[in-house]
């Protein structure tokens, strides 16, 4: 009598674990959130600016089209220069759908030699943050 209470008790047990992991698989493979068709879409016109040579104590900018090709406003949430070498301006108002606005950054090129910056921009098109570079030689004054 115990041992078929035994026996009973630990199918039962064996039956309860493998139902758990059913579901969590089933879990798993369901997407976590369906994506809203209508959301913002960031289009850069380009990721990578290269100035070339450049003076030495002439800044420079570049500027950086994003254009929204969503449904909803675009806000640029974060922008940032990898060093204070570098300057940002952009506008804090969202980009209407079908409507662009620019992402200016200007290297102040005080020291000689080739650079390359990075500037990190986080919209709420997407999580991930977009990478732009700049880059070029500075030369000195002739």
């Amino acid at each position: 009598m115990k041992t078929l209470l035994l026996i009973a008790v630990i199918f039962t047990f064996g039956l309860t674990r493998l139902n758990a992991q059913t579901a969590s698989s089933a879990k798993a493979t369901q997407p976590a959130s369906i994506a809203n068709p209508n959301a913002p879409k960031a289009k850069w016109d380009k990721t990578v600016s290269d100035f070339g040579e450049i003076v030495q104590g002439v800044p420079k900018e570049a500027q950086f089209k994003l254009t929204n090709e969503g449904k909803e406003p675009l806000l640029i949430q974060t922008a940032r220069a990898g060093c204070g070498c570098t300057n940002l301006k952009y506008s804090q108002e969202p980009v209407l759908p079908g409507k662009s606005t620019i992402v200016a950054a200007t290297y102040n090129a005080a020291a000689m030699g080739q650079f390359s910056k990075s500037i990190t921009v986080t919209t709420n098109a997407d999580p991930n943050p977009v990478m732009l570079i700049i880059k070029g030689t500075v030369v000195a004054k002739k």
